[in-house]
């Protein structure tokens, strides 16, 4: 007696796998300028395009800033899941390593104008 689990048991071919990459980094260079402009940044670290998780990572001033998980959650899971029907599960972290920089770049991220 088998159990249907949902999950296809079909492979994708080399070029559906190619097709799925390119669309996941081009999605991600759409966005990047976005996290960029605050002094961040958003990294693809790694993409099973079959299982459908994919791994990023925030860096820069994202691993000072208190609404990074809301930026991977919100923002980055969101628009994967919408645009890419494939994606099934968004892995984020920020970049540890990058703390000292960040704290500098953070700073003033956001400045009110004076005249208003």
């Amino acid at each position: 007696m088998s159990q249907d689990t949902g999950i296809s048991t079909a492979t994708l071919t080399d070029d559906e796998r190619g097709e799925r990459l390119a669309a996941l980094q081009a999605l991600i260079e759409l966005m990047r300028p976005s996290v960029q402009s605050d002094g961040g940044d958003l990294v693809l670290l790694k993409a099973d395009v079959e299982s459908g998780v994919v791994e990023v990572q925030l860096q820069g001033a994202c691993t000072s800033c208190a609404i990074s998980s809301s930026t991977l959650e919100g923002g980055v899971e969101r628009i994967l899941k919408g645009r890419l029907d494939w994606v099934t599960e968004v892995i984020g972290g920020v970049d540890d390593a990058d703390s000292s920089t960040s704290v500098q770049i953070g700073v003033g991220g956001w400045v009110p104008r004076a005249d208003l």
